[in-house]
């Protein structure tokens, strides 16, 4: 059995996750605030969303957990925790996103 790094687990959100709004990934969005791999074989994946209202928040959530648990299926659970600290804001934005978005 072979788990899966952080780092694993990121490449595949940002590769497989998208905002259906913005039709960008999740992690160049910033969405994405850390990762972890427990002793107990489960991946605790810490996030947020653009807001608190965010219309395909719930969407968002479950393709993040199903990508994840279909793509390393050694995995025993793929916990999301939904965090507001810190607020996102435009500033966690990646550069390509920068870029893709027109923010200078």
């Amino acid at each position: 059995m072979s788990l899966p790094t952080p780092d694993d687990i990121r490449a595949l959100i940002k590769e497989r996750v998208h905002d259906p709004e913005l039709m960008m990934n999740i992690v160049d969005l910033g969405l994405i605030y850390d990762i972890q791999i427990t002793d107990k074989e489960t991946a605790e994946i810490t996030m947020t969303l653009t807001s608190p209202g965010c219309p395909a928040g719930p969407e968002i959530i479950t393709n993040v957990q199903r990508e994840v648990h279909t793509a390393f299926p050694d995995l025993e659970e793929v916990n999301i925790h939904l965090t507001w600290t810190p607020f996102w804001n435009p500033d966690m934005l990646s550069e390509d996103a920068k870029d893709a978005l027109g923010i200078f």
